[in-house]
């Protein structure tokens, strides 16, 4: 069966096309969690201590920040053999892969410290432009599945990810004990792994999926183009979009959310959960262990969930269906403030892998409605800013917070993270869903669609 066309030339995608086209974001996913789990632990195997630990992860914020919005402008500007966001994803493929092979071999702070700023680097080449793909390959209508369908494999890349040196562990018997280096070898085999499941991840999308050509207005357009122009990135920020600025605002607050279960979950649930008194106790590490448990089935609901709500948003719109899951995760971080049992702690997780699925899908699929298709990729990546901003707020201001506003009790914070969530869910009513007629790309004939 042909796919229909839409009156501005893209057809309406099959299931294996868009299973395809999102399939590089399993890879993607793998590698940036192996990062986010044990990049703490490898700092302190190096020596680092507690204290240094929020700097040393500033290069992940800032490396978004700032390539980001750049290699979303410059993707805008470009068409080639490859296409217009093939080219990056495969760049950021290698290089992410050899950071990923290079970083459990560190011998010293320093190395580890540079790995990440490369390894942070390399996954933003990648991950930027998928976003845009999805809205230069799909209709209007059919966007919300696209990034429903991202968000099926990050969440299946993080569970993986999540219980890969588990299983390492269990099936071949591979020590998780630092010896003769400094990094355990569980943590080494898992990222090699992670280095072959990105790059070979990405390799799927790049070989099974072809980019849409643009119309000779936008080749002549890109023909002119820099490829990278600063002023026209701080002229697009000035400019946003009064969708667009809505939704950072939306964002901004989910994501400050975010990072407060993300900094204080694990020791949340060790000290309140678990009734560790300080580190040293079992108890301790019983719990950051349970948390890292819970963390999986958040992010398994996340790829159980993510291919029902284009259905729900189909019924109730994208609006509603994000600011229903974001009061869905609110209700899970609040509520485990009055858990006690271990196992009851599986129950929030649904509120917030629900949560979690509608984050990294809905907003996205809003947003692309009401940007220009040639604007794609620089908006994009400034839209990351209100991801890295709250994280940045996190590392440098929360602890001031926790200290005179909280008394040092994590589980409020995980509580102000719930209060986030309703903030946003209702300030999620207040945005208006725009669609911007696209002509960048040339009509596909059915018979080259098909």
């Amino acid at each position: 069966m042909k796919p229909a066309l839409t009156p501005i030339g893209k057809p309406h995608l099959r299931f294996w096309q868009i299973w395809n086209m999102s399939f590089g974001f399993l890879g993607i996913q793998f590698g940036w969690t192996l990062q986010m789990n044990n990049m703490s632990a490898i700092y302190e195997y190096l020596g680092a201590q507690p204290s240094q630990l929020p700097i040393l992860w500033l290069a992940a914020p800032l490396t978004g920040l700032i390539v980001q919005p750049i290699i979303g402008h410059w993707s805008d500007n470009t068409w080639g053999p490859l296409g217009r966001r093939r080219p990056f994803f495969l760049a950021g493929a290698l290089l992410s892969s050899c950071a990923l092979v290079l970083m459990p071999l560190s011998s010293a702070l320093w190395m580890a410290a540079g790995l990440l700023w490369i390894l942070d680097a390399s996954i933003n080449i990648s991950m930027e432009p998928f976003r845009a793909f999805v809205a230069d390959m799909l209709p209007d209508e059919q966007r919300a599945r696209g990034f429903s369908m991202q968000s099926f494999f990050i969440g299946l890349g993080s569970v993986a990810a999540s219980y890969g040196p588990w299983l390492l562990r269990r099936l071949f018997g591979i020590s998780g004990t630092p010896g003769a280096r400094a990094v355990p070898q569980i943590v080494l085999v898992a990222f090699w792994i992670g280095a072959i499941a990105f790059l070979s991840a990405v390799l799927v999308t790049i070989l099974t999926t072809k980019e849409y050509p643009p119309s000779p207005q936008e080749l002549a357009r890109l023909k002119r183009a820099k490829r990278f122009d600063a002023a026209e990135i701080f002229h697009a920020l000035r400019h946003m979009p009064e969708t667009m600025r809505q939704l950072a605002v939306v964002q901004l607050l989910t994501w400050l959310g975010l990072f407060c279960m993300f900094l204080y979950f694990a020791v949340a649930v060790a000290h309140n959960v678990f009734g560790a008194k300080s580190t040293q106790e079992p108890a301790f590490t019983d719990g950051v262990i349970w948390a890292g448990y819970c963390s999986g089935i958040y992010n398994a609901i996340c790829f159980l969930v993510s291919p029902l709500l284009p259905a729900v948003a189909a019924r109730i719109g994208r609006r509603g269906t994000h600011s229903f899951c974001l009061i869905t995760g609110a209700l899970g971080l609040l509520s485990i403030a009055l858990i006690h049992n271990k196992w009851l702690l599986f129950l929030p997780m649904v509120g917030v892998g629900i949560a979690w699925a509608s984050i990294l899908s809905m907003p996205y699929s809003i947003l692309s409605a009401a940007i220009p298709s040639n604007k794609m990729g620089i908006y994009m990546g400034i839209f990351n800013f209100f991801i890295v901003i709250p994280e940045i707020l996190s590392s440098l201001v929360f602890g001031w917070v926790m200290a005179r506003l909280l008394g040092n009790d994590r589980m409020k914070a995980i509580i102000v993270g719930g209060v986030c969530f309703i903030i946003a869910a209702l300030l999620m009513r207040r945005v208006h869903e725009v669609r911007i007629r696209d002509e960048s790309l040339a009509p596909v004939p059915i018979a080259e669609a098909a």
